[in-house]
């Protein structure tokens, strides 16, 4: 075993492992991997340990000052919603670790297809923070092109981003066969454990591995589907699932940043150079509600949360950083500084967001004019003038093309 594998006795003495169901010889809980210890102390490892070593200092601060801003941007994000502006909101909070590693372990060319909480891996592709408040505002039905950075829109429908990402990691390898001048490139299909549950993911799975697709599929671990605990969704370690379909799994401390870095790494260049699909475990936890409509005292103990905030992924960083002397107060105070000007910024933004006129939504069906759309925004446009007063209170009305119409 190598010194940054975990093993699961060690994990399980600090009362974090939830047990599982069944004969633990027949299930047996795989090592984590994991370079960095909860006091900042970087471990070696001879699988993994490679991909982290030639991180600069600059790159390791850069993971802590992500994880920070993804945290104090969602902080906004919650309270912006707690004040109405926003709709609901998707916490991320215990999560920045897996996301921040992961999503910097990407290249450009490589696609991700997130579900609703994948906002660190999207500040990692460069997508402005206010663009991901656009849906939970209701002002859009996306939010940004997907084109524009390779992440595709949030998916709400549970675990139906998994089958689009294989499909599309299946296109990518049928691309190279016909233009081998493409760049090798790998899709990631993120998820929770409550979506590793959905027969979407199995499907997913069962393509991937026939047809030997270059994608990732990352599981973000977080304990809890809503208000189901793990130990109820699977009676095996989620990366054990692996093993059935024919491909790797790896279990990772998930709020192990670089850990997770270095995890991913491996993982894409796996599928990239022709290797398949591979399943990441992030073991992490949801430190806050599954959603801003969900009370999670209902289901969960105080206590649970406590135990996990010595493994708090920006503490655990921070540690680092010291004991390396590679950031000092100054950096973590600009820091802050940083994070408060972001958040003024963002809800300056949020509250000048404007909703779209409600005849904008027959404009959003088709990629252009339909004849059948046309026709309903007519009888619209009719039952609008109906009303009175509706000549000096609707736009439609007035303008002589909309008068054609409702004559």
């Amino acid at each position: 075993m190598d010194v940054g594998h975990l093993p699961a006795s060690e994990f399980d003495s600090a009362g974090l492992e939830q047990s599982l169901m069944g004969a633990p010889d027949a299930n047996p809980v795989p090592d984590m991997v994991q370079l960095l210890t909860i006091d900042g102390e970087l471990l070696q490892d001879d699988t993994y340990g490679s991909y982290v070593q030639g991180l600069t200092p600059e790159e390791l601060r850069g993971f802590y000052r992500d994880m920070f801003l993804v945290r104090r941007f969602d902080e906004e994000a919650t309270a912006l919603q707690r004040q109405g502006e926003l709709v609901m909101w998707v916490p991320l909070t215990g999560q920045e670790g897996a996301q921040i590693g992961s999503g910097r372990a990407l290249k450009p060319q490589d696609y991700v297809f997130p579900t609703y909480r994948e906002h660190g891996v999207a500040y990692t592709r460069g997508l402005e923070l206010a663009q991901l408040l656009r849906r939970f505002r209701g002002i859009s039905h996306g939010g940004w092109d997907p084109r524009e950075a390779n992440f595709h829109l949030y998916t709400l429908v549970l675990a139906a981003q998994v089958p689009h990402a294989v499909g599309y990691a299946m296109g990518m390898a049928r691309d190279r066969l016909v233009n081998p001048k493409l760049p090798e490139a790998a899709t990631v299909a993120y998820f929770g454990d409550g979506a590793s549950s959905e027969g979407d993911v199995h499907e997913g799975m069962v393509f991937a591995a026939s047809y030997n697709a270059p994608v990732v599929f990352f599981c973000q671990n977080n304990h809890w589907a809503i208000s189901v605990p793990t130990e109820v969704q699977s009676r095996i370690p989620l990366a054990n699932r692996a093993q059935g379909y024919g491909f790797p799994g790896v279990r990772v401390d998930g709020n192990d940043v670089l850990a997770v870095h270095a995890v991913t790494r491996w993982a894409l260049e796996h599928a990239r150079s022709g290797g398949g699909p591979v399943l990441i475990e992030a073991f992490t936890y949801r430190m806050s509600a599954h959603t801003t409509a969900d009370d999670p005292t209902k289901y969960r103990l105080s206590a649970d949360e406590e135990a996990w905030l010595d493994r708090d992924p920006l503490l655990r960083m921070e540690k680092y950083l010291r004991n390396q002397g590679l950031a000092d107060d100054a950096f973590f105070e600009e820091l802050r500084e940083e994070g408060r000007n972001m958040a003024v910024r963002l809800r300056e933004n949020v509250q000048q967001m404007e909703a779209p006129g409600f005849e904008d939504a027959f404009a959003d069906v088709y990629a252009e004019a339909h004849p059948l759309i046309r026709e309903e925004l007519d009888e619209h446009r009719r039952y609008e003038a109906g009303f009175a007063g509706a000549d000096d209170a609707n736009p439609a009305t007035t303008d002589p093309a909309a008068r054609e119409h409702t004559a």
